[in-house]
């Protein structure tokens, strides 16, 4: 090793996917860690709605969590290239090879949530996150704000 590496100093930055795998392609850095490995069960993307809201339109909500359920389920039983090719139309720039590497590791590691269901431990996580980042004064009690019961019966009732 030479130069800064050597030193025991570089520059880090933490890139989605497939950023990353483009900047190892194109030589211009190194995959040292996954955050998304390393972090723990972390809920990246949560849906919210008031009470109001969920009252008023208790159907609507749980169709759409059926639909999300059936979508996570087939991530979860299809082939990496299936999954690629899903993709693909969201990320132009990058090539179905890459897409499926990105599958590849984003499947061993266990990235993808295989079902809707919020975990109180990692919604704990996220609001440690959140205040670190200056985003929340402080955590909310769990029940307070989550309620599992679409996800439950998407669970239940979804084939």
């Amino acid at each position: 090793m030479s130069g800064a590496f050597a030193a025991g100093e570089a520059d880090y930055t933490t890139a989605f996917e497939p950023t990353a795998t483009g900047l190892v392609k194109e030589g211009a850095g190194y995959i040292v860690a996954s955050v998304g490995q390393d972090a723990g069960e972390i809920p990246f993307t949560c849906y919210s709605a008031t009470k109001s809201y969920m009252d008023k339109n208790s159907d609507l909500i749980q169709r759409f969590t059926n639909a999300l359920y059936k979508g996570q389920k087939w991530v979860q039983q299809a082939s990496d290239e299936e999954v690629a090719k899903a993709m693909q139309p969201f990320f132009e720039d990058t090539s179905l090879e890459d897409l499926i590497v990105v599958t590849q590791k984003y499947k061993e590691i266990d990235a993808w949530s295989s079902d809707p269901l919020l975990k109180e431990d990692s919604l704990n996580r996220l609001m440690d996150v959140m205040i670190e980042g200056g985003e929340l004064n402080e955590k909310v009690p769990y029940d307070s704000v989550v309620t599992t019961t679409y996800a439950e019966n998407a669970i239940k009732n979804v084939k």
